[in-house]
């Protein structure tokens, strides 16, 4: 039998890390001295039906990428260059928010305030969830800050106004967001399939200014006519939900669809996004650690989150 205890990692001679690949750690935003912050958030405002089923995320997602805690400074060919570049990009991780199942109000409060504070300390937030509703919060942060486009992957919309009686959950995440005034636009990508939209929210979101990319869509025409639509020079938040990646290779979302998209196409999206403009937030949201197989979609999550820090590294410090 093969043994488990056995990973990359003991041929690199790296412990377990706590932190994502084992960057320093930041347990007081007061003293947030970097260029990039990592930011867990297990929930934000769970529907009472299923409760905070991606609480686990963040750590999931950092066990992932525990074993490569020595490789920051190896060639990282998704990047062609060391994780942070050349030029000294400093990323800390800031650990995880406290999460209270039965305050909602106070969770939305601790995630709104903490990347308000990475905001005002000069830092990029890139937070990691929790379930859909996390990114409210994270976007209500951005206020007075600029204007911002949004860019969100994700098999299903999020404009539902309201699910019983609750505004605020992850089925309302991006009419909530067309509601903020720092937002400039929404281009919604990788939709498939049936979620809880009806046929009114698609109306409302299309009247509202979205620009929608199916799934299908990319799968034909490929991600150039995507990037096409971020305005030049954007500052640009990228919202971007597990689901949005095809179960293949992400089984660990609640609602999973066939038809999503592939790693290198979602990668290609990062990529292409701060090409185009200057990627200002990032979070990821949806990852369900008890649908994992084998850890296979928290590696993904895991590489996509150093794809992002790594283009934020070179963006912030003018080159690999």
């Amino acid at each position: 039998m093969a043994d488990r205890s056995l990973t990359i990692g003991s041929m690199f001679g790296a412990a377990d890390a706590s932190t994502f690949m084992g960057l320093p750690a930041c347990a007081n935003l007061q003293d947030l001295r970097a260029d990039i912050a990592l930011l867990g958030a297990p929930g934000a405002t769970p529907y009472p039906s299923v409760g905070a089923y991606c609480a686990g995320a963040p750590a999931a997602i950092r066990a992932a990428v525990a074993g490569y805690a020595t490789t920051l400074a190896h060639h990282d060919f998704d990047l062609d260059g060391p994780l942070l570049g050349a030029h000294g990009a400093r990323a800390v991780d800031c650990g995880d928010l406290p999460f209270d199942a039965d305050d909602a109000a106070g969770n939305r409060g601790r995630i709104r305030d903490a990347v308000a504070a990475i905001l005002g300390r000069g830092a990029v937030p890139v937070v990691i969830g929790g379930d859909d509703s996390v990114p409210i919060p994270v976007l209500d942060a951005f206020a007075g800050h600029g204007r911002f486009t949004i860019l969100q992957i994700d098999a299903h919309i999020d404009w539902r106004d309201d699910v019983g009686g609750e505004r605020l959950g992850l089925s309302s995440t991006m009419r909530r967001a067309s509601e903020m005034g720092h937002i400039a636009g929404i281009i919604q990508v990788g939709q498939r399939a049936v979620g809880s939209a009806r046929g009114s929210d698609v109306t409302d979101a299309r009247a509202a200014g979205v620009r929608f990319v199916p799934a299908r869509a990319v799968h034909e025409h490929g991600i150039a006519p995507v990037l096409d639509l971020i305005p030049a020079g954007a500052d640009v938040i990228v919202a971007f939900d597990c689901d949005g990646l095809d179960p293949a290779i992400m089984p660990a979302v609640i609602g999973p669809a066939p038809g999503g998209l592939s790693f290198w196409q979602a990668a290609g999206l990062l990529h292409g996004a701060a090409a185009r403009g200057r990627i200002a937030g990032f979070n990821l949201v949806e990852f369900m650690p008890a649908r994992d197989v084998g850890g296979a979609g928290a590696l993904v999550a895991a590489r996509l989150l150093a794809n992002v820090i790594g283009l934020l590294a070179r963006n912030l410090r003018g080159g690999a």
